[in-house]
C-alpha cells in the first residue's frame, strides 16, 4: 500500500515512519505515541528494531507490505496488543529474534483487524490470541517457522481466523485450548508443520470450515475427547481437506502432546 492509499477519516493525519528520512518518525512506536484517535501510521519499506505496544485504544498501523516492512525485537515480542478497541494492522512482518519465550504477536482481549502480515520465529507460538474479550479478526496472514505452533487461541478467546497460511511451525499450524475458547477457523491452509495441521484440546471448541491441512508430519486434525467442533467430527473431513497427511485426516487422543514430552 502507498501512503496516499491509506484511508483517512475527517480530521485525521497520516504519520509516516521512515528511518532514512529526517522529516519522518524513525520508529513505528514513536509515531504511535503521537497518533490521535483519528490518525493513521504508515510505515515505509525498511527493517525496524522496535517493540509496538498498544493498550486501551484503537490502532491504525499500515505497512508498505509484509515483504517490504519488518519489525523485529530481541527483548520481547515485537507486537503486543491489550484491549485494543478497533482499527487495523496490515502489511508488516513481525519477527522475534531473541532467545526467551516470546511470541511474534501477542493479542489480549482485542477487537481490531490484523491482515496481510507475517509472524515468524517466535520461541512460543507465532501468534497468541487470548482472553475472553478477544474478538480480533486475523486474516490473510502468513505464520511460519515458529518454535511451537503457528496460531494459538486460548483463555476463552473467540476470534475470527480466516484465509491464513500456517507453515513450517515446529508444533501445529493452529491450536485451540480451554473451555470458552471458540474461534471461527475458516479457509486456512496449514501445511508442512512438524506435528499436525490443527489441534483442539482441553475443552476447546471451534468452527472448522473449508480449511486445508496437508503435508504435515502427522495428522490433519487432532482433538482430545473433551474438545468439540462444528461441524461434528464425523462431518469434518467433508467440510475440510484433511486427508493428505501421513497419518490421515483426524484422530482423537487423550495425549495430543505426548510426542513432545508434555
Amino acid at each position: 500500500m502507498e501512503e496516499q492509499d491509506v484511508p483517512l477519516p475527517a480530521g485525521g493525519r497520516v504519520l509516516v515512519v521512515d528511518a532514512t528520512d529526517a522529516r519522518c518518525y524513525p520508529l513505528p512506536s514513536a509515531a504511535l505515541r503521537d497518533a490521535g484517535e483519528h490518525d493513521r501510521v504508515y510505515i515505509r519499506p525498511g527493517i525496524y528494531e522496535d517493540k509496538v505496544f498498544v493498550s486501551d485504544r484503537p490502532v491504525w498501523l499500515i505497512g508498505a507490505g509484509r515483504d517490504q516492512v519488518q519489525i523485529y525485537c530481541r527483548r520481547g515480542g515485537p507486537l503486543y496488543l491489550q484491549r485494543v478497541s478497533g482499527g487495523r494492522i496490515a502489511g508488516i512482518t513481525f519477527r522475534y529474534v531473541g532467545s526467551d519465550q516470546h511470541a511474534a504477536m501477542n493479542v489480549l482481549d482485542a477487537t481490531c483487524v490484523i491482515s496481510r502480515c507475517r509472524a515468524m520465529e517466535g520461541i512460543l507460538s507465532g501468534v497468541i490470541l487470548y482472553g475472553p474479550e478477544c474478538r480480533v479478526t486475523f486474516s490473510e496472514n502468513e505464520v511460519c517457522r515458529n518454535r511451537e505452533s503457528g496460531i494459538f487461541v486460548f483463555a476463552g478467546a473467540q476470534p475470527r481466523v480466516a484465509d491464513n497460511r500456517c507453515f513450517e511451525n515446529h508444533h501445529f499450524g493452529i491450536a485451540v485450548r480451554d473451555e470458552g475458547s471458540l474461534p471461527e477457523i475458516v479457509r486456512n491452509q496449514c501445511d508442512s508443520n512438524m506435528l499436525s495441521g490443527m489441534l483442539l484440546f482441553h475443552h476447546a471448541g471451534a468452527l472448522l470450515v473449508d480449511n486445508v491441512c496437508r503435508d504435515n508430519q502427522q495428522w490433519g486434525l487432532v482433538m482430545t475427547p473433551d474438545a468439540h467442533s462444528t461441524p461434528a467430527l464425523s462431518e469434518l473431513p467433508g467440510m475440510n481437506q484433511l486427508a493428505a497427511n501421513p497419518r490421515g485426516a483426524c484422530t482423537i487422543t487423550d495425549e495430543p502432546l505426548s510426542e513432545i514430552g508434555r
